[in-house]
């Protein structure tokens, strides 16, 4: 048999210069690294890439302006939606805005079971993130173990509202009703396990090598970057900036819980993931606290302008039969006036803008979702990575595709 290059002199010879070109390409919008819906326009050189754009709009759903055409109660079933993974955070940040235009008074054990939801909700959600975005890396296993929790978290959700996902549950004035005699004992085994856990998730990724490789030192953002980006949440924290709605404009009685603030100091992958499994530490020790002071009491506004009468009224009361009829069919009229409502959910500040004219819907209602400003950070992060650390660095800043597109 003759020799190859007896074959083809020509490979014998100096190679020529090698030509490169620019080329641009679409990631998503149906695409399972892009956690939701999210079209990225990418232009590249060879590996390394040199620009970035999101293109967002695939979920649209016009929540805001279905939420003007509906009463102040009926709002409720839109709110969870946005968020669908942390959907006790829009739930409450709505309530709040509604409740301080019309003046009501929350009892303490419905605060306090609002807490406990809202907490164990960012848990839910924390660990949705850790689970996916290390898939996205190639580790198959810690997927597994997240998801084991977080199902244990689904069942008390289930036995508390009836649902796994939007919940409808937190009402104006408090929360649906009291909490099923089973939940309190099962919460509590469950917080005997999580720390444990929490552990095992720390063992899993942050003190792999291969991880450290992928992560540290990729899609740094420094803190003066972040901030004018309009970051919140995890993803500032990581650049080491103390920022938290729940410490710097307390809400729902935060201000009364002990926790801290984890903080990273390098901006990149690595401590946007790290933030993540430092602050569930904190949201169990937030719940532990929750739960020695859930006291015995009421769950909903007296006021039977804001909360319809208890159904075994209607028996007895013609009044309560009016009340209750108003509120379903007309639903409460708060003052004219605006107001905004800051709160932390696990994506970082999540606010409601309302308007209210005097009529039973609100008058215009906007709302500040985090992953829609977050998301903005993606561009900077991303040039000059390779195009394998592009998804480790969408997947560390944690986007909800519903919480952008609203």
């Amino acid at each position: 048999m003759k020799d190859y290059l007896d074959l083809d002199p020509q490979v014998a010879e100096e190679p020529k210069e090698l030509r490169t070109e620019v080329m641009t390409l679409n990631v998503g919008p149906q695409h399972p690294s892009t956690h939701g819906v999210l079209r990225v326009v990418v232009t590249l050189s060879g590996e390394e890439v040199l620009d970035l754009v999101p293109h967002i709009g695939y979920l649209h759903t016009g929540f805001e302006k279905n939420m003007e055409n509906r009463t102040y109660t009926q709002v409720i079933t839109y709110t969870p939606r946005m968020d669908y993974l942390h959907s006790f955070a829009h739930d409450l940040a709505y309530a709040l805005a509604v409740e301080r235009l019309v003046g009501a008074v929350v009892p303490p054990r419905a605060q306090t079971i609002r807490i406990i939801l809202n907490e164990l909700s960012r848990l839910a959600s924390h660990l949705v993130f850790l689970g996916t975005g290390l898939l996205d890396l190639g580790a198959l296993t810690p997927f597994f173990y997240a998801f084991r929790e977080r199902e244990a978290i689904l069942d008390l959700f289930e036995w508390v509202t009836g649902q796994r996902f939007h919940h409808n549950y937190i009402r104006i004035g408090g929360v649906k009703e009291d909490l099923p005699e089973e939940f309190v004992p099962e919460l509590k085994k469950l917080l005997q396990v999580l720390p444990h856990r929490i552990d095992e998730y720390e063992a899993l990724f942050a003190e792999s090598p291969i991880f450290y490789e992928r992560a540290r030192g990729v899609g740094v953002i420094p803190p003066e970057v972040a901030i004018h980006l309009g970051l919140t949440g995890g993803s500032l924290r990581a650049s080491g900036v103390n920022y938290d709605v729940r410490k710097a404009y307390p809400y729902a009685g935060y201000d009364t819980y002990q926790f801290e603030v984890p903080l990273g100091e390098h901006g990149d992958v690595f401590d946007r993931m790290l933030i993540r499994i430092r602050e569930m530490r904190e949201s169990v020790k937030i719940i532990k606290q929750a739960l020695e002071r859930l006291e015995p009491g009421p769950v909903r506004d007296p006021n039977p302008q804001i909360t319809p009468p208890p159904r075994h009224l209607l028996e007895t009361s013609m009044e309560a039969v009016i009340y209750h009829f108003k509120h379903y069919t007309e639903g409460f009229h708060p003052p004219k006036g605006e107001v905004y409502v800051p709160t932390e959910s696990a994506r970082g500040e999540l606010g409601y803008y309302i308007v209210s004219d005097g009529g039973s819907m609100p008058y215009r209602v906007k709302v500040r979702a985090p992953s829609f400003v977050n998301l903005q950070s993606l561009p900077y992060a991303c040039k000059g990575e390779q195009v394998a650390d592009m998804v480790a660095i969408i997947a560390s800043l944690d986007p909800v595709m519903g919480d952008v597109d609203r």
